[in-house]
């Protein structure tokens, strides 16, 4: 493996650890167990922002003027960099409805 598969691998890895980690704080939060759900969420945030630092690797390439070749690998971590974000905004939107509700 080189260095652009291995920085997609720990993009994907990591997110999608944080993704994982997300939708389980959905699912503590609808079971009325909110502190757990807000724990998780923080414990996934740290994924993400590994997750983002892999990735900024690569805009910093690009910024140097370094080639940065755009394969189905890369498209598909960044997809799951998108994915991450929008679960991460979600849940914890789902977490404050929950606990309104109740």
């Amino acid at each position: 493996m080189e260095g652009l598969e291995l920085v997609c691998f720990g993009i994907i890895s990591n997110v999608g650890a944080a993704r994982s980690m997300y939708i389980n704080a959905i699912t503590l939060a609808k079971e009325g167990k909110f502190e757990e759900a807000r724990a998780e969420i923080e414990a996934g945030n740290v994924y993400f922002i590994e997750g983002h630092k892999e990735h900024m690797q690569l805009i910093q390439k690009e910024c140097a003027g370094e080639s940065v070749t755009v394969t189905i690998l890369l498209m598909h971590a960044e997809d799951q960099l998108i994915s991450a974000e929008s679960f991460k905004i979600l849940s914890s939107e789902m977490i404050d409805l929950y606990e309104r509700i109740s």
